[in-house]
């Protein structure tokens, strides 16, 4: 178990630093002049020349690529990703403000998602072919077509401006007001759990639908066990697997709808921030962002491979 652990650790750290250099290179091989990054064209054109190659010699543009990404991975990596371009601040604070309140949209998201499609999944499977599994079904796969940025725009129509029950959108924080912390939460975690909680529930009814017709599950029902004691037993224990991927996959989905959703519903997280950083060309912005995102997508996918290797010893091996 060790030498598998020290495998996916390793192949993790690698991927970070290569998404790091993409992310610099993308942002440094941008077409134009890298200093229109630091200051407005007018002032480059009242700028001369050793003005010029003086700006370059101070941001560090005069030096080559590879060690200006040293610096800056550098950097990263003692917590320094920049200062914001448009606002003068540091970017790491700008990212500590913001990542919270993603992480508490998008992991409430995730918990309701798998909560509510795992045992949809399972009832699904158990009752294939009934008129419970049509119509569960059929919501799943609407679910997974329906754009959220819409969908976000229908919840605010009805549920604010209609029915007035929840706010059109913002943020506070639980520990400022749980209520109306709560009421803020609904429509945007519901926008952000469409997607997983219907994609949860396909692949939990495929793969129970697997299981269900094993052997080794025909003969738990010929010695007649019950049906709870079938499923907890044997149905949910080994066709969990494939379920545990797609949770881990579902993590990259609920950061990436973030964009959407937080500009949707004016909250003041990673997507939100990243947007503007792009639209306004704070550069150091989107890559601290992008960065950030490229950890946790790794980081999840670490955490999948490890209780991969938890559920079924024999990915140990493999």
């Amino acid at each position: 178990m060790i030498s598998y652990l020290t495998r996916r650790v390793a192949q993790a750290i690698a991927v970070v630093i290569l998404a790091s250099f993409m992310v610099f290179g993308i942002m440094h091989w941008l077409p134009g002049d890298p200093i229109l990054i630091y200051v407005t064209s007018d002032q480059f054109k009242q700028y001369t020349a050793e003005q010029i190659d003086q700006l370059r010699h101070e941001y560090g543009l005069d030096r080559p690529v590879i060690v200006q990404y040293a610096d800056w991975l550098g950097g990263v990596f003692t917590g320094d990703f920049g200062k914001s371009i448009t606002r003068g601040t540091s970017v790491a604070s700008d990212l500590a403000r913001a990542l919270p309140i993603t992480l508490y949209y998008g992991l409430t998201a995730f918990i309701f998602a798998h909560l509510i499609g795992i045992p949809l999944g399972i009832v699904c499977a158990i009752r294939r072919g009934k008129w419970l599994d049509s119509a569960i079904t059929g919501l799943a796969n609407i679910g997974m077509t329906v754009p959220i940025f819409w969908l976000g725009i229908i919840l605010m129509y009805l549920f604010s401006l209609k029915l007035g029950w929840l706010p059109v959108g913002g943020y506070t924080p639980p520990t400022e007001d749980l209520v109306a912390s709560l009421k803020q939460l609904v429509m945007p975690a519901f926008c952000l759990a469409l997607g997983p909680l219907a994609g949860s529930t396909r692949q939990t009814r495929s793969a129970m639908l697997d299981v269900i017709h094993q052997d080794y599950v025909r003969t738990a029902w010929a010695k007649g066990l019950k049906e709870r004691a079938v499923v907890t037993r044997h149905v949910i224990k080994n066709g969990i697997l494939p379920v545990v991927t797609l949770s881990g996959m579902a993590i990259p989905m609920v950061i990436g709808g973030a964009v959407l959703v937080e500009n949707v519903f004016s909250v003041p997280g990673m997507g939100r921030l990243a947007t503007t950083a792009l639209f306004s060309k704070d550069y150091a912005v989107v890559q601290g962002v992008v960065l950030l995102v490229a950890i946790i997508v790794v980081f999840s996918n670490l955490l999948v491979d490890i209780s991969y290797g938890y559920l079924d010893p024999r990915v140990r091996v493999s």
